[in-house]
């Protein structure tokens, strides 16, 4: 394989150095290096950080691949900078069995464009009634370690308790979608002063952190490991704060869209901001950003949701929830933690790799930057700001909210395992 040299890169965005890859591996970092025949990068300053892991994808293969393929969604993260993504299970058929998680492994090994990690469901059919084969999927060729109904909750506490006892014998985690569907039954976006301005249904923030309460206290009876997806309010900080002050083993994600935009947008009665859970409050999302600086929330995952045009585009009412964000991912986080101060790019590539791929026990991926490890490298330039366009997406689907919006960051070059996915901000 082609050694690769990366001239002047800022590790983690520190001093600049230089990082010579030699086929899967990094062979050396300092400065002033070289390597006969290598080729050269010349990265003039720009950041470089581990490739980037997404907890929280959907691919949608197989079922609908009319919104997304294994292929198109994993060209759409290398684009973003992501060397892997955890796939979410609510395909069709759904990801609770050892063939289907198989089934996605292998198109996963077959893009090529970043390693793909299925997740398996819950509950078989994630109808909530009875336990999946989680182990089973675990013991599969997948190596399935996380296991998630997301879409849906898993709202009976016994089949929940039942599920982190499950995994708990092979270090498995249940990743849960808090939302008590009983107080959200009709509800289409945050309950407070905008739904009753636009008549809405109201969609209370209780739903929320009433299950991660209940969760967290059952993880601590069973002393299992939980992880809690897309936390989207104040309240539900609070309570994974307190819960890891008892020394719960609970985890948390944040996405970058509800680190950005608020419930105010929904005045527009635009579908691209219908989401599950929805946007908040300006309160909320200040409390997400100091949440996920303090180390309170764990990550940032994008809970990608790719929708055909005719899901989106219709009255709002009748519109599908989710938004697209691998591609947009990394600029969001520049924008609003970065630039604001709350984290520096070395936190960043804690919280959009190293710890991601511990929480999902993702071997290879968020490793340092250092001699011996995997080349699994993405190549930012932090300086570059643009408008971003849907029509460029490598995504089978355009539902993003930040259409015509100008952010900052460009992810130049992707590495996976030496070998380039992107290069100069195009796929290769």
């Amino acid at each position: 394989m082609t050694k690769i040299l990366i001239r002047g890169a800022k590790l983690l965005g520190g001093e600049p150095q230089d990082v010579l890859i030699d086929g899967e591996t990094i062979a050396a970092v300092g400065t002033g290096l070289s390597a006969e025949g290598a080729q050269v990068i010349e990265a003039d300053g720009k950041i470089l950080l581990p490739g980037l892991v997404d907890l929280h994808t959907h691919l949608r293969e197989p079922g609908r691949e009319d919104s997304e393929t294994v292929l198109t969604g994993t060209r759409a993260a290398a684009s973003g900078g992501f060397t892997a993504v955890f796939a979410m299970a609510n395909t069709f058929p759904v990801a609770d069995t050892a063939g289907v998680v198989e089934q996605v492994w292998r198109l996963g090994k077959e893009s090529g464009y970043c390693d793909v990690q299925p997740i398996g469901a819950v509950t078989v059919g994630l109808e909530g009634k009875q336990l999946s084969e989680l182990g089973a999927m675990h013991e599969s060729a997948a190596g399935v370690t996380v296991f998630s109904d997301d879409g849906k909750c898993v709202d009976d506490a016994v089949i929940m308790r039942r599920a982190l006892e499950y995994v708990k014998a092979f270090g498995g985690v249940v990743a849960q979608h808090a939302q008590e569907p009983r107080l959200t039954e009709g509800a289409q976006m945050n309950e407070g002063v905008v739904s009753a301005e636009l008549g809405l249904g109201g969609w209370p923030a209780v739903a929320e952190e009433s299950i991660i309460a209940r969760d967290v206290l059952l993880a601590e009876h069973v002393g299992s490991r939980v992880h809690i997806c897309h936390l989207s309010t104040a309240g539900s900080v609070e309570i994974v704060r307190w819960a890891k002050s008892r020394g719960i083993d609970v985890t948390a994600e944040v996405t970058p869209h509800h680190l950005l935009l608020t419930d105010d947008l929904v005045r527009s009665y635009n579908p691209v901001y219908k989401v599950n859970p929805p946007l908040r409050t300006e309160r909320d999302v200040l409390a997400l950003r100091e949440a996920l600086a303090d180390g309170t929330i764990d990550i940032v995952a994008t809970d990608h949701a790719p929708h055909p045009h005719e899901d989106k585009d219709c009255e709002w009412a009748a519109a599908a929830m989710g938004m697209v964000g691998l591609e947009t991912a990394l600029s969001v986080v520049q924008h609003t933690m970065v630039e604001t101060g709350l984290l520096d790019w070395a936190g960043v590539a804690d919280r959009m790799s190293a710890t991601p791929a511990r929480i999902g026990s993702l071997s290879g991926h968020g490793r340092p930057i250092a001699p011996g490890e995997p080349a699994n490298l993405t190549l930012v330039d932090s300086a570059y700001r643009g408008v971003v366009d849907p029509a460029g997406f490598a995504s089978r689907s355009r539902n993003t909210p930040y259409e015509g919006r100008e952010l900052p960051g460009r992810v130049t070059h992707t590495f996976l395992r030496g070998r380039a996915t992107v290069v100069d901000g195009k796929l290769a």
